[in-house]
């Protein structure tokens, strides 16, 4: 007979699941640019040459081996008045708003040092913001399921993020050439969005794109700098810190010894290192090939259905997480994803719908992609707790955090040297690049990730942590915090 196992949990109001997920709205409009246009305006509008744009990416991310286990440290440690995580999202804020306009709106001569610099200190500004908001996330339930609505709603904010983010694209596009009331640039992104199916898109579209890198992360600029403040305000007004339990911290030495010892951990690290390095190694492409090798201007609305198929995804992947578990859905996407990574390799300039309709078969895939990683690593740090006592979700997602952005690093980094060192020029297109150069280009984007996957899939198959088994560790910790509780009554 079936062991059932039932355990109490008080259940989460919607209000407070949305209000603590809306920090992902200007999280995600940082990481959008970052990806796609930052590296195409400081090589293609700056000067500075794709491979040295590439490393600058990698040596300012591996700050983040000393910033991300210190912040999960201090988040974990520091209980103040108003709670262990709020305070430093008031921290991070002013630090990533200046970040952010100081590295989205450069001056025209600026050079290796600036950039290197700015971007250091806007990937300082994130991290104090998000790995505490990711940490706190994971407090907020015990419950297998309500972590994962907990982080489907984040990625729900995330992916409007997102579409927000390609929303000022494409009006920098439309408006380029100097369109004139607000209904006329929506009437000319409805035809830009319809045409990009057929290939018959207006004639308003006829400004050279990658003339259009500076205003696009202007206007990304100060979305972020209006936006950010008014979620960090929601958040912090309408979400609670659960209380403090008996024993929140572990010696450092005792805590690591535990985390080393966390298998699953272990195996949802490499996991996430493996797909966002296969992701970002696609990502600092992408824009290069869908403006280059298939020819569509409007790249503004490609990932604005990209992101409504991932938003519009959500409902089903948290579903599908539920019916058969969050590792086996998160291989379904994978496998997905690849499967569209093969089919653009075959695709040429001007083969504009199957490109749309394999990239919102992407789309659809993303917020899977985005979300099921990390309400895996929420069940993780309850094997953690288990056995140490501590709650040190801000350490295990300061690891998380390091693991994804050395692997966005290093993917980035890898990917724009190999393209740009092989010969191909971000300022003059195809034209202007070598037969090699244009050829490294379709094979990046496009077997990349592939490769990097089928890898990640290895360690998926056979992931431990079910949600069977995680509803007995659960009843596991319940049962030690009862016991703890009754000596402290009985003393």
């Amino acid at each position: 007979m079936s062991e059932t196992i039932t355990s109490e949990v008080q259940p989460l109001s919607r209000s407070a699941i949305y209000a603590h997920g809306s920090i992902g709205i200007p999280l995600a409009v940082i990481g959008y640019p970052l990806a796609i246009w930052i590296p195409a305006h400081y090589s293609g509008g700056l000067g500075i040459s794709l491979a040295t744009v590439g490393t600058i990416l990698m040596l300012a991310r591996f700050t983040d081996v000393l910033t991300d286990p210190l912040m999960g440290e201090i988040s974990d440690r520091w209980q103040t008045r108003f709670g262990r995580r709020k305070p430093w999202l008031l921290v991070g804020m002013p630090v990533m708003m200046y970040g952010v306009y100081r590295l989205f709106i450069p001056p025209e001569d600026v050079g290796i040092w600036y950039f290197l610099v700015h971007l250091t200190l806007f990937f300082l500004g994130s991290t104090i913001i998000a790995l505490p908001h990711r940490a706190w996330g994971a407090e907020l339930s015990t419950d297998y399921h309500q972590r994962s609505r907990v982080t489907a709603s984040r990625e729900f904010f995330v992916l409007s993020g997102l579409m927000l983010a390609a929303l000022v694209p494409m009006l920098v596009e439309v408006t380029a050439d100097g369109s004139g009331s607000v209904a006329q640039v929506f009437s000319i992104i409805w035809q830009d969005a319809v045409g990009a199916f057929t290939g018959e898109l207006s004639n308003k579209v006829v400004v050279n794109r990658s003339t259009l890198t500076g205003p696009v992360l202007a206007g990304l600029a100060w979305t972020i700098i209006l936006v950010l403040p008014v979620c960090i305000f929601v958040v912090l007004t309408f979400v609670k810190e659960p209380p403090p339990t008996a024993k929140d911290t572990v010696p450092l030495k005792e805590g690591m010894r535990y985390l080393w010892k966390n298998g699953p951990m272990r195996r949802v690290l490499i996991i996430a290192l493996l797909v966002i390095f296969g992701e970002a190694f696609r990502n600092a492409v992408s824009l290069f090939f869908i403006r280059d090798i298939i020819g569509i201007p409007t790249i503004g609305a490609a990932y604005f259905f990209y992101f409504i198929a991932g938003l519009a995804a959500i409902p089903f992947w948290l579903w599908l997480g539920r019916r058969i578990g969050k590792h086996r859905a998160f291989m379904g996407t994978l496998i997905i994803i690849s499967s569209v990574s093969f089919a653009n390799l075959f695709l040429s300039h001007g083969d504009f719908l199957p490109f749309f309709l394999l990239f919102i078969v992407k789309g659809f895939c993303f917020g899977g992609l985005q979300f099921l990683p990390v309400a895996m690593l929420a069940d993780v740090v309850d094997v953690d707790t288990a056995r140490s006592g501590g709650r040190r979700a801000g350490t295990y997602f300061a690891i998380l955090g390091l693991t994804e952005k050395l692997a966005v690093a290093l993917g980035t980094g890898i990917s724009l040297n190999v393209v740009g060192l092989l010969g191909f020029d971000p300022s003059g297109g195809v034209a202007a690049s070598t037969e090699l150069g244009v050829l490294s280009l379709r094979l990046v984007y496009c077997c990349g990730p592939i490769f990097f996957f089928g890898l990640a899939m290895i360690f998926i198959w056979s992931y431990p942590l079910t949600p069977k088994r995680h509803a007995r560790l659960r009843l596991r910790i319940e049962k030690k915090t009862a016991r703890i509780a009754a000596r402290k009554q009985q003393l």
